[in-house]
């Protein structure tokens, strides 16, 4: 700053007014998110299916400036939210989509509520209802505009709203937006949460005291950035206590958990009649795009008649809905025979197996045994670029994730499970891992996942990590076993 002060004008008085910016504020994007960017803000083109092609590019003056030399190179795609494996161009949703552009054209032209309720939307809407197991289902054209405008609907200032604290930024912007009071409960702690509750209701409302018109709880099924599952079961038994409202944001969990496919429900065998509402995004495991709100009949007849996404929104186009609509029936078995349960099957094993291979080469790895997305920790920032970097010129793409999002010494890789890989594919990624793992010091963990027994006469019972040998011998087998 004193010898290169034209590089830090933000930061200093001038003409007699306050710096523009705090120190940290110049701090991130200086020395973390410039030097970072070569692998947040990736370029790619095609369909992001099994590969995906990543523009090559580099650059002289520490990510100031990009410069590109036409090509791209195809890599093993681990960085998009391809559950079930439908973002592809081929197939028969691709050829339903076709027909649907065919027949209605390309776009819907307006809001739901004035010209764009047609048939297909509304067919759309009944299939989705069915395969969640509620009355009646809405679409929406963007999934965080669905939380974004959901709760003003819901919920006013004589509400409470009680929120886990590692909800999605749309589910707390669509609480600020309803003017509803709010409290927040630690992630996943259910004595904290029932005691919030038992609070709520003898206390009621701030200074009046009078009881709060509604109580709702707001949770997500599974958690992306940590890769845990909300405690249902245990949410459940709450709202019958204290007969709360329960709302479940399935994003990444819709598709992609349960035997049939159909969420946390179906993964805990919780009926559905048991969530009030149950919110979705259509992006991830169906390869389409906006969101969803299933609920009672009478909920969504409510919702239709204000939603301002409804009134104010763009819906969705004729070839997004037939997508939607054929991978749902395919999902449910109604089309195609097996191929839904297949699809359902692969990112179950795919999940597992990379999951429990990484545990097992002593990777700190967070998260349920079944999520498709797989944080691996790296800790430091600077091995966050490393790892990227180290994996792309191996030709795998991976998403890496820092503060803001999350804090600054607990950096992540998440790797996105898709049903489109192969076991070749894991295995090569579980290869590659422990050569980066040995090389950047990745390698915390004691080896031990899925509460196995300790094999062998080890001193203390403890085993000591896995070769990568061993690892792609028997972890395949064992990853079938409930146990993980």
């Amino acid at each position: 700053m004193k010898f290169f002060p034209q590089h830090f004008d933000a930061m200093l008085p001038k003409n007699g007014y306050p710096p523009w910016y705090s120190a940290f504020e110049s701090f991130y994007p200086r020395r973390l998110k410039k030097r970072l960017d070569d692998c947040f803000a990736n370029p790619i083109h095609g369909v992001p299916g099994r590969y995906i092609r990543c523009f090559n590019r580099y650059s002289n003056d520490y990510n100031d400036t990009m410069y590109y030399d036409g090509t791209s190179k195809p890599c093993l795609n681990l960085s998009s939210y391809n559950y079930l494996g439908f973002a592809q161009s081929v197939g028969s949703c691709t050829d339903d989509s076709i027909e649907a552009v065919k027949k209605y054209g390309t776009s819907s032209c307006g809001p739901v509520n004035t010209i764009a309720h047609n048939d297909l939307t509304r067919s759309t809407e009944k299939v989705l209802a069915d395969f969640i197991g509620k009355d009646d289902a809405l679409v929406f054209s963007m999934g965080y505009g669905t939380n974004a405008n959901l709760f003003t609907s819901l919920v006013n200032s004589k509400c409470l709203v009680i929120s886990d604290s590692l909800n999605h930024g749309s589910i707390r912007f669509g609480i600020r937006l309803s003017n509803a009071a709010v409290k927040v409960f630690p992630h996943n702690d259910m004595d904290k949460l029932e005691k919030i509750v038992r609070d709520a209701i003898s206390q009621g409302q701030a200074k009046t005291h009078r009881p709060w018109q509604k109580i709702m709880v707001c949770v997500e099924g599974l958690y992306s950035m940590e890769g845990n599952l909300c405690n249902l079961p245990k949410l459940v038994e709450l709202r019958e206590k204290y007969k709360f409202y329960l709302f479940v944001d399935e994003a990444h969990s819709i598709g992609a958990l349960g035997e049939t496919g159909r969420g946390v429900c179906d993964y805990f065998g919780v009926p559905p009649s048991k969530v009030d509402i149950l919110m979705g995004t259509l992006t991830k495991s169906f390869g389409a795009a906006g969101g969803y709100v299933a609920a009672d009949q009478a909920i969504i007849d409510r919702l239709r008649l204000d939603i301002t996404t409804n009134i104010h929104g763009e819906s969705q186009p004729p070839a997004v809905l037939q997508q939607i609509s054929t991978s749902l029936r395919i999902i449910s078995g109604e089309l195609n025979g097996n191929e839904g349960r297949e699809r359902l099957q692969r990112i179950a094993f795919n999940s597992r197996y990379l999951r429990l291979g990484l545990k097992r080469l002593g990777f700190i790895v967070y998260g349920a045994d079944d999520s498709p997305v797989i944080p691996v920790m790296l800790y430091t920032p600077p091995k966050m670029p490393a790892f990227s970097r180290m994996m792309m010129e191996r030709g795998i793409a991976v998403v890496v994730v820092g503060y803001p999002a999350t804090d600054l010494i607990t950096s992540r890789v998440r790797f996105c499970v898709s049903s489109a890989l192969t076991k070749e594919d894991i295995d090569k990624i579980l290869t590659d891992c422990d050569q980066i793992g040995d090389k950047l010091y990745l390698k915390f963990g004691s080896g031990i996942a899925g509460g196995e027994k300790v094999p062998g006469d080890y001193k203390k019972g403890i085993r000591p990590r896995w070769t990568i040998e061993e690892v792609l011998e028997k972890t395949p087998e064992d990853c079938k076993h409930p146990m993980f």
